[in-house]
C-alpha cells in the first residue's frame, strides 16, 4: 500500500526535529545520560501492566460462582415446592410431578453481581428416585447441597422420613462411582468445615454481604478438635439441612393430641441425633407464618457461595429452633432429657409419637322444621281419617261419694249409670235411655218385693203406694222428656242439671 509523498516527507521532518531536540539536550551542561534511568522507566512499565492484570485476575475470581445446585427431598405434602417458592419469591406456583427444576436468585452488593442458585425437587413417592441423576452428577456433586424436609404436622414420621430419604441420596452417590480420592477430598472438605465452626461474636467483623475466603486459603496449620461420639458417621460429601415446615402445627397438636413440652423436646432429640450423624443443619420453619425463611436463605448462600454468616443457634423456642452445622454435640443434646417427666432416654419413638387413630365423623341427619301450611293441611286429612270423640264431660263417681251426703249412695248409683250412657253429637242422651233410666228409679223408689212377693214399702204403716201414684210419676217424667227435647241447644252439664232437677223432685 502507498503512500502520499507529502505525508512522508512530513513524517521524516518530524523524526529529525525529535532527534535535533534530543541531542541538544544532551549537550547541555548538567545533564548526563544514565542507563538506570531507563532501565527505572521500564520498571514502572511493566509495573502498572501487572497491576492493571492483577486487577482484572481478582474481579474475575470474586464474581458469584455458576452452577451451584440445592436437591430438596421429603415426603409428599411436606412443603417442599412451597419452601422453594418462598425463597423464590413467588406467591402463584403450580405443584409439578416427578422432578421439578426451580431457581432462586442469589446477589452480591460488595461486587455488584448476581446469579441463580438451581433447585430440584423430588417427588414424594419412591418411584421417582432415578430422576435423581438430572439433578445430581459426579461434575456438580460438590456443588450441591441437599435439604431434607420433615412436615412437622406428622411428627410420628419424621425420624422414619429422614432415614428414607438419607439412604435414597447415599445410594444414589454410591451409584455415581466418584474417583476415591475427589471423594475423599470432598469428605474432608465436610469434615473440616464441622470442626471449624466457631460461635459468631455479637460484632460482626464483617459485611453480612462480604464472601469469606475458600477454605483452601486458610490456615493449614490450624490445630482441628477431634469429632465427638456419634459425630459424622455418615459423610456423604455434600452438605446437608434438615428443615422441618408447618411448625405452626405444634400448638393444635397440643389441644387435639395432648401432646406436652416433653413430647416436643423427644421429637427434636432424635432429629438432633440424626443431623449429627450426617453432619447437617437443623432449621424449624412456617411458610404460613413466614418463619426463619431468611435465615434459611442466608445459609443456604453461606454454605453454596461462601457468604458470611453470623447467626448464633436457637435452641429456646420450641417452634423455632436453628442448630448449624459444627454447634451440635451429644452433651447439648442431653440437656432435652433434663425436661423429661414421664418419658426416658431410650424409649423407642415409634412407641411415644404414635399416629392418632382416625376419627370418623358421622353426618348428624338435619331436621328442618316443616312449612305451617303442610303441616296444617296433614293434620287437617289426619283429623278427617280419624274424626275425634265427641265432646261431653262424664261425672267423676269417686268425687261425688266422698262428698258426705246422706244420699251418697243414690248419687254414685246415678252417677255411675250416667258415665256409660252414649251421647249424642249435640250433647244430650238418648230419649229412650233417659226414659228407662227414670222408670227403674221410679219403681225403686215405689218398693221391692220381698222374699214371699210381698211388697215392702216404707216404714210408715198403713201407707201403701198406689198404681197411681205410679202413673203420676211417669207423666211426670214424660214432661220433662219433653222439656229436654225441646231444647235442642243444651250444652254440655244438661245431663247434670236434668239429674238435679229429678233429685229434687224426689225429695
Amino acid at each position: 500500500m502507498c503512500s502520499h509523498p507529502g505525508l512522508r516527507f512530513g513524517n521524516e521532518a518530524l523524526k529529525m526535529a525529535a532527534v535535533g531536540r534530543a541531542s541538544t539536550v544532551a549537550a547541555l551542561p548538567g545533564n548526563y545520560p544514565s542507563v538506570d534511568n531507563q532501565s527505572a522507566e521500564e520498571d514502572d512499565g511493566q509495573n502498572l501492566w501487572s497491576s492493571i492484570l492483577s486487577e482484572v485476575t481478582t474481579r474475575s475470581r470474586s464474581k458469584l460462582p455458576t452452577g451451584k445446585n440445592v436437591l430438596v427431598l421429603g415426603e409428599t405434602g411436606a412443603g417442599k415446592t412451597t419452601l422453594v417458592a418462598k425463597l423464590q419469591g413467588v406467591e402463584d406456583y403450580i405443584k409439578g410431578k416427578g422432578l421439578e427444576y426451580m431457581y432462586f436468585s442469589v446477589l452480591d452488593d460488595d461486587i455488584d453481581d448476581h446469579t441463580r442458585c438451581n433447585a430440584w425437587v423430588l417427588d414424594g413417592d419412591l418411584y421417582h428416585k432415578g430422576l435423581q441423576k438430572f439433578a445430581v452428577s459426579q461434575d456438580n456433586l460438590a456443588n450441591t447441597m441437599v435439604l431434607l424436609v420433615v412436615d412437622m404436622s406428622r411428627p410420628w414420621l419424621a425420624v422414619d422420613s429422614l432415614q428414607k430419604w438419607a439412604s435414597v441420596i447415599q445410594e444414589h452417590i454410591d451409584k455415581l462411582r466418584i474417583v476415591p480420592e475427589t471423594m475423599r477430598e470432598i469428605e474432608q472438605k465436610l469434615m473440616r468445615h464441622f470442626q471449624e465452626y466457631t460461635e459468631p461474636s455479637s460484632a460482626g467483623t464483617a459485611s453480612p454481604q462480604r464472601r469469606n475466603p475458600p477454605s483452601s486459603e486458610t490456615d493449614d496449620d490450624s490445630v482441628l478438635l477431634p469429632l465427638g461420639d456419634n459425630t459424622l458417621t455418615h459423610n456423604l460429601g455434600v452438605p446437608m439441612m434438615v428443615v422441618c415446615t408447618k411448625c405452626d402445627a405444634i400448638g393444635s397438636l397440643e389441644k387435639e393430641h395432648d401432646y406436652r413440652d416433653e413430647h416436643f423436646d423427644f421429637i427434636q432429640s432424635h432429629i438432633r441425633h440424626f443431623c449429627l450423624q450426617y453432619g447437617a443443619a437443623l432449621l424449624y420453619t412456617s411458610m404460613k407464618e413466614n418463619k426463619n425463611l431468611d435465615l434459611l436463605y442466608k445459609y443456604l448462600i453461606h454454605r453454596l457461595y461462601g457468604f458470611h454468616f453470623d447467626f448464633p443457634a436457637q435452641v429456646v423456642e420450641k417452634d423455632s429452633v436453628f442448630i448449624p452445622s459444627g454447634w451440635d454435640n451429644e452433651k447439648k443434646i442431653a440437656i432435652l432429657y433434663e425436661n423429661f417427666q414421664t418419658l426416658k432416654i431410650n424409649n423407642n419413638f415409634e412407641e411415644i409419637i404414635v399416629k392418632p387413630p382416625l376419627r370418623k365423623f358421622v353426618h348428624e341427619k338435619e331436621l328442618g322444621a316443616e312449612d305451617d301450611q303442610v303441616f296444617l293441611v296433614k293434620l287437617q286429612s289426619l283429623l278427617t281419617k280419624n274424626p275425634p270423640a265427641a265432646a261431653g264431660r262424664a261425672t267423676d263417681s269417686t268425687n261425688r261419694g266422698t262428698s258426705g251426703s246422706p244420699r251418697a249412695s243414690n248419687r254414685s248409683t246415678t252417677a255411675n249409670v250416667t258415665s256409660v250412657m252414649p251421647m249424642q253429637s249435640g250433647g244430650q242422651t238418648s230419649e229412650g235411655v233417659l226414659a228407662n233410666f227414670f222408670n227403674s228409679l221410679l219403681s225403686k223408689k215405689s218398693g221391692t218385693q220381698g222374699p214371699g212377693g210381698n211388697v215392702t214399702g216404707s216404714s210408715t204403716p198403713g201407707t201403701t203406694v198406689k198404681k197411681s201414684g205410679s202413673k203420676l210419676g211417669l207423666s211426670d217424667v214424660q214432661a220433662e222428656l219433653d222439656r229436654i227435647s225441646n231444647k235442642s241447644d243444651l250444652d254440655l252439664s244438661s245431663p247434670t242439671t236434668t239429674m238435679s232437677h229429678i233429685e229434687a223432685e224426689e225429695s
